[in-house]
């Protein structure tokens, strides 16, 4: 079929990945970072001129990177909006990321349609501070003008998306991330524009939601360009992941996520439920504490790195001597206990050693990843495999336990651009559909990540000793917490 490119809009640069086809071999990369002024104090801004994405793009596809490339797709990062005129300019600068300053408006929000569970039949999620449906509150309420200018609302992807197919009439989007916005439900797969003018005061054009294999449309010089999807979606894609498996990533904050064929709508709103890819469903729940846990860990102890909390940690035992660590350092959302603190139980003589408070961090942030994983086997979500995801990932301590807490296989792949990689399959998709050499519902089978296959083995019925301990301690200090 050729070759096709995956582009990553990420919050600080663009990665663009130029595959083969059909096997999805990885011919030849770029990157850029964006050229965005950060906030005084450092940190990550809220408001982006989508100006500097196209420039990274344009520094990242140079030295003739996409030469004889015949489709691009496009993933970008989530909970963006970039606010549009009447005539296609931006209204003030696009509004990114965890935006904290829209915290009292997403509580606002949910009064306003009944709570939470209003939210969660609506649309599938209740709104959090970075949702896109959130940012329209908080700009009505706070930029009024700018807010009724607003008359088109596109996210990162689509806006990209739209840039490089020179502005059309037409402005399209993906389920993917369509589902991250809070006013499309991926239950019924329609827009709630109502929500729209709930959020903003009035309506406005929303983009056309197009089909996992669908194209965007062609450039003048023919260039075929996909749907696009949100980052995560399409990290998955790359991923390669599908029924019966699980993502849990580890970052500051932990997630986890699944493929399921149906949307769940679940009233205490710890599930959000997005769409993927590929026309099946991503449920989705988040920890607010993953390691985030163990670099506080470290410092208490410390100790310069979370590679020597790791091997502290594996002088202890599964366990921790009876130490058990409930990691709710900053509140959390699952269970939801915003207004808590952690806790540390179980202190004897014998158990008051650093290597056993180091293990305890390590199996108490995987087992709130493990609650978390079964909020959606509760669900009726099957997991039979779990691929773990983020820098620690490769940490001895986690690759030694996570097998046993999680009850299942455990693959951690190896860093890659996965969703770059996501975008250029998708891409790849809608070539081979144009084309007449594959099916709309069928993705084109690629190779899958390079991984290492982590298996629970002799190690289960220790796993599930230690997870019932954590699960013991939790139920005794958080009674009913996890089923509220």
């Amino acid at each position: 079929m050729g070759i096709v490119a995956g582009l990553d809009s990420a919050p600080d640069f663009t990665r663009i990945v130029v595959c083969d086809a059909d096997t999805g071999a990885v011919l030849r990369q770029g990157y850029a970072p964006h050229p965005v002024e950060g906030p005084e104090g450092g940190g990550r801004p809220s408001d982006v001129d989508p100006q500097a994405w196209l420039l990274s793009l344009g520094e990242a596809a140079g030295g003739g990177l996409l030469e004889g490339v015949q489709a691009i797709g496009v993933s970008a990062q989530a909970n963006s909006v970039v606010p549009l005129d009447s005539q296609g300019n931006t209204v003030r600068p696009a509004m990114v990321g965890g935006d904290k300053r829209s915290q009292v408006a997403a509580a606002d929000l949910i009064d306003a349609l009944g709570g939470r569970e209003a939210w969660a039949q609506s649309v599938g999620c209740v709104p959090q501070a970075a949702q896109p449906v959130t940012k329209l509150r908080w700009l009505a309420r706070t930029e009024p003008e700018a807010a009724a200018r607003t008359a088109v609302l596109l996210q990162a992807h689509d806006w990209l998306v739209w840039q490089l197919l020179g502005r059309p009439a037409r402005r399209t989007t993906d389920r993917g991330g369509a589902s991250g916005t809070g006013y499309w439900s991926a239950a019924t797969g329609g827009y709630r524009p109502d929500l729209v003018e709930l959020a903003l005061g009035h309506q406005a054009m929303l983009p056309e939601v197009i089909g996992p294999a669908d194209a965007a449309g062609t450039t003048p010089e023919g260039l075929l360009i996909s749907a696009g999807t949100g980052e995560t979606m399409a990290a998955a894609f790359g991923l390669g992941i599908g029924l019966g498996d699980a993502v849990v990533s580890l970052g500051a904050s932990g997630s986890v996520m699944a493929v399921h064929p149906e949307a769940l709508v679940d009233r205490t709103g710890m599930i959000t439920s997005l769409a993927d890819a590929t026309g099946m469903h991503l449920p989705v729940v988040t920890t607010l504490n993953a390691v985030r846990t163990l670099r506080g860990t470290a410092e208490l102890l410390g100790l310069p790195d979370l590679e020597s909390l790791s091997d502290l940690a594996m002088k202890s035992t599964p366990g921790a001597h009876g130490l058990v660590l409930l990691p709710y350092l900053e509140g959390e959302r699952t269970p939801n206990l915003p207004h808590t603190a952690g806790t540390l139980h179980g202190l004897r003589r014998e158990s008051m050693k650093p290597e056993h408070l180091a293990r305890a961090a390590f199996e108490g942030m995987l087992c709130g990843l493990a609650d978390a994983l079964d909020v959606l086997r509760g669900r009726g979500v099957d997991v039979r495999r779990v691929f773990l995801l983020g820098a620690a990932a490769e940490l001895p301590a986690v690759q030694a336990a996570a097998p046993a807490l999680f009850g299942v296989q455990v693959v951690v792949p190896q860093p890659a651009d996965y969703a770059a990689i996501g975008a250029a399959r998708q891409a790849a998709w809608a070539l081979g559909v144009s084309q007449g050499t594959l099916d709309p519902r069928t993705p084109p089978a690629w190779q899958g990540a390079v991984a290492q296959v982590l298996e629970p083995g002799e190690e289960l019925a220790v796993g599930q000793a230690v997870r019932q301990q954590f699960v013991s301690v939790r139920e005794q200090t958080h009674p009913g917490a996890l089923h509220a």
